[in-house]
């Protein structure tokens, strides 16, 4: 194998872990996670990544890497009044319904027929309340945050991908040497999956799992394939699908949320100074699994280190690593004319992060705005 098949995967990896698993922890403390359920939780995303990318990639022939559903950890930690037990029910429910889509065409199909703009309408509402705790955040800690963001802006013009992973590292050390954080002891335990008896709540199943898997396939999973077509390969749509989906059912068990394919850190991984013959740059799947399968076991470690960290850093950081995905979902919320006002309906409702009947807001948002963009197809004249 070539060098450049490792360094790229590395960085892919890094990128992907550095600048969302705030974001994770985050969820898992929306849902009262414990400590050993939140480390199960890394733990077995890291090892579903691992898994899915190296089956895929060597089944294929084609350079798969996957992530876990970042607009998924939002949604997760934007719930409120879901126990670990129920989410967990969640988490399962979504990859089959994933899985599902990879096999049967009529589920397909019926998730196709939702507008893109209601979908990313949603998403963005998901987004929109965690980007809105940074000024809130800076202020908290300006010395410290102000830096951050400081530098997060510095190379966001050089390079986007890299760029909350250097906020983040900055944080890190601003933090633990200006005495802000105290360096927890250095050990390296080894980390366990625990097992979670799922709980089917009806409730949190339409409010979470179906808002879960909706965001998971609109905003990662497509953009996935289409970043491997950008790229000259023909994705492996079906199998994509139901390997994310059968991984996720299962990993869920363990309290890990949805894993799917990569669209930004997969680019990192075709490019041709990745592999001159990109029939055997699908080698770097494997290189991606192993060092997942690293970070997973180094999860103990990293996790004491971020729980050290004041929360005003965690929250700035979170803020700052969804501000690209905000501006994307906002982006492709509001260019279609004809769905403008049903996007900005799901939008507003999904961001007021009010339930109603026992139901999460995401829910409400994407069938109020699919109620207002079908009113106004009836409305319209027909030709």
């Amino acid at each position: 194998m070539r060098a450049s098949l490792f360094s790229a995967a590395l960085v892919a990896a890094l990128v992907g872990y550095g600048s969302t698993i705030a974001l994770v922890l985050a969820a898992a403390a929306a849902v009262g996670a414990s400590p050993a359920q939140t480390g199960s939780w890394v733990l077995a995303i890291c090892l579903g990544k691992a898994a899915g990318s190296a089956l895929l990639s060597v089944s294929s022939r084609v350079p798969v890497v996957l992530a876990w559903s970042t607009p998924g950890a939002a949604l997760i930690a934007a719930t409120e009044g879901v126990t670990m037990p129920q989410a967990v029910g969640a988490f399962v429910l979504t990859g089959l319904l994933i899985a599902l889509t990879g096999t049967l065409k009529p589920l397909g199909r019926l998730v196709a027929r939702i507008p893109d703009s209601i979908a990313a309408g949603m998403l963005a509402g998901v987004l929109l309340p965690f980007c809105l705790k940074l000024p809130a955040a800076t202020q908290g800690i300006p010395a410290l945050i102000l830096p951050v963001i400081g530098l997060f802006a510095l190379v966001r013009l050089r390079n986007p991908a890299l760029a909350v992973l250097a906020a983040l590292a900055l944080g890190l050390a601003a933090a633990f040497a200006s005495g802000l954080a105290t360096l927890p002891p250095l050990r390296l335990p080894l980390p366990q999956l625990t097992f979670i008896l799922p709980e089917f709540d009806p409730m949190v199943l339409i409010g979470l799992a179906l808002p879960l898997y909706l965001v998971t396939m609109a905003s990662q999973n497509l953009p996935g394939f289409a970043t491997l077509r950008a790229a000259g390969y023909e994705p492996p749509v079906r199998a994509g699908l139901t390997v994310t989906g059968g991984i996720s059912a299962l990993i869920g068990l363990f309290g890990a949320h949805t894993i799917s394919m990569a669209a930004i850190t997969a680019a990192i991984c075709l490019g041709d100074d990745v592999h001159p013959d990109r029939n055997r740059r699908w080698q770097v799947g494997l290189v991606y699994a192993a060092i997942w399968v690293g970070l997973g076991l180094l999860g103990p470690l990293i996790l004491s280190l971020l729980a050290a960290l004041p929360p005003e850093l965690i929250t700035a950081i979170v803020a700052l690593a969804l501000l690209g995905p905000f501006m994307g979902a906002a982006t492709a919320a509001f260019q279609a004319p004809e769905t403008r006002f049903a996007a900005a309906i799901t939008l507003v409702v999904t961001a007021s992060g009010a339930p109603a009947l026992g139901i999460g807001a995401a829910f409400w948002g994407l069938l109020a705005g699919l109620a207002f963009h079908t009113a106004e197809q009836l409305r319209r004249p027909t030709a």
